[in-house]
């Protein structure tokens, strides 16, 4: 038996004479194609929107969008990359009708269209706001920590500093040891070993940079301080430590569409609930909407600013510091174990003893109410509960209410914050694996917010594909881009009725005044 055999390379064959032959009527690129032609790219702040009167004509914007539109549904990011799928790829050629700029032009673009590339993004969420596809009523917030383009070499805390600028210093009095001993046993040699005095010359050099560096960061208050790209921060994630940027993202439970996204460099998520709610609670223009997020987000000030705004949130709480059991207060005596009573205002503790109201404190920069009770002294079970010779005292934030209802609701819901995962975590899951976009290519915080828009806007696209069927989508944005073309059609139209207008107005103008009147 033989095997299939191919055509021979000589052989010569019969193409279509059209290359928009070879693309399907439901192939992605042409929603891709009608889509970025229906957005106002000017009014989006795109460069070179409109083209100068002189000078080299420049690349078309809606062309470039469209390449890296394409290219992050494609597992294509780099300009490189991209600049070989114009030479090969028979889409991106029917795209960019056989355009092929170079690296250096669409990395450029890139670069200059930050904030504009993530106002695409948003237009495509007023899009599937449009289309229905929000239910808005649930919504998922999580961060994911994505790699920066710095190395952990690269990025210094003020204790590694100190604990370098301390090495050098051993280092460069080994050298001096070292030039001292070869002076003593060769008297005759009058200079030092030049490579020795290389090394310590440039030993001194790194500790000038690295006490520059520790000083920067004093005056500043930061933590910590990147060179390759300042803006980002050595993260905990996936328990390993790893330069990072920390990216906020908030998903609608109807079909785990992206609503919004938000790059920080914060390490942790504690003070990010509210802002992605709101922003998320806005975009779906409602006056009330339930947020659920896991334990990081448990912040009493931020779970406030929620509640102020309309928001209704599912945190749980976090899991108290379980101590030894030879430190104070042992497990069976934490704070949780303290049964509140809010008719007498009085904590219980477990001896089944009350801690009556003394007097408000700020702890923490918040108001908090203080309890105690005068039996704490004798009882047998002191030295086990608390240190303070005056007995165990138990503090209560004046908005604890909130706190206690959310737990209250989480126990009646449970699925809520079950199902935060599967609204959420696949999210981050398809834009690393089935996207290969764990990593960012751009340095800065403002670059990788544009990045990151194009990330999310190509998982938009791939979920509202597979929603609504790429046909029915392509059919959608060719209405859109038709609906643009009609306007401004009628525009111009307008406009060329008010010249006329204007041209009769001056002609009769000029014929009174030739006739004399």
């Amino acid at each position: 038996m033989s095997y299939i055999e191919g055509v021979s390379r000589n052989q010569r064959m019969l193409f279509p004479d059209a290359i928009d032959e070879y693309i399907d009527e439901d192939n992605p690129v042409r929603f891709i194609d009608a889509f970025v032609d229906s957005l106002d790219l000017k009014g989006l702040g795109f460069t070179r929107a409109e083209t100068e009167p002189t000078g080299r004509p420049p690349y078309d914007p809606t062309d470039l969008l469209k390449l890296y539109i394409y290219g992050y549904l494609n597992r294509a990011r780099s300009s490189r990359r991209l600049e070989a799928e114009t030479r090969r790829n028979v889409e991106v050629m029917w795209l960019l009708r056989r355009l092929t700029p170079d690296f250096k032009t669409i990395a450029d673009f890139r670069k200059d269209n930050k904030k504009a590339i993530k106002k695409v993004f948003k237009e495509f969420v007023l899009l599937c706001k449009r289309l229905n596809l929000f239910g808005g009523e649930l919504v998922a917030i999580d961060g994911c920590k994505i790699k920066a383009v710095n190395s952990k070499k690269r990025t210094f805390n003020r204790r590694k500093l100190k604990r370098s600028i301390e090495y050098i210093e051993k280092q460069i009095d080994e050298y001096i040891r070292e030039l001292e001993k070869n002076d003593t046993e060769n008297k005759t040699q009058n200079k030092p070993p030049k490579d020795i005095k290389d090394k310590i010359n440039m030993l001194k050099d790194r500790k000038k940079d690295y006490s520059k560096l520790l000083k920067e960061l004093k005056e500043s208050g930061e933590h910590q301080i990147s060179l390759t790209d300042p803006d980002s921060r050595l993260m905990v994630s996936n328990q390993s430590a790893d330069v990072c940027y920390n990216v906020q993202v908030s998903t609608d439970k109807k079909h785990k569409l992206i609503l919004d996204y938000e790059v920080t460099n914060k390490v942790t998520d504690l003070e990010q609930l509210s802002g992605m709610a709101k922003r998320a609670k806005d975009i779906l223009g409602l006056e009330r909407v339930e947020v659920t997020a896991d334990k990081g987000y448990y912040n009493s000030s931020e779970l406030k600013k929620c509640v102020d705004s309309g928001i209704v949130p599912y945190v749980p709480k976090t899991s108290p510091n379980v101590k030894k059991k030879t430190e104070v207060p042992k497990p069976e005596f934490c704070r949780d174990k303290f049964a509140y009573n809010p008719k007498k205002d009085v904590y219980v503790c477990p001896d089944g003893e009350e801690l009556s109201f003394w007097k408000k404190v700020i702890k923490d920069g918040k108001v908090m109410k203080t309890y105690r009770s005068t039996y704490c002294k004798e009882c047998a079970l002191n030295k086990e509960c608390t240190k303070n010779p005056a007995g165990r005292i138990i503090f209560r934030w004046i908005y604890e209410d909130i706190l206690e209802d959310m737990e209250e609701r989480i126990n009646k819901e449970k699925w809520k914050v079950k199902i935060r995962q599967c609204l959420i975590e696949h999210v981050f899951g398809t834009m690393k694996r089935n996207f290969n976009q764990g990593y960012f290519l751009t340095r800065g915080k403002d670059n990788v917010s544009g990045e990151m828009g194009l990330t999310a806007l190509a998982y938009n696209i791939r979920r509202v594909m597979n929603i609504l069927g790429v046909k029915k989508l392509i059919a959608i944005a060719q209405a859109m881009k038709e609906g643009k073309e009609n306007i401004i059609t009628g525009i111009i139209s307008i406009l060329r009725y008010i010249a006329k207008k204007l041209e009769f107005l001056t002609f009769l103008s000029l014929g009174i005044e030739y006739n004399g009147i």
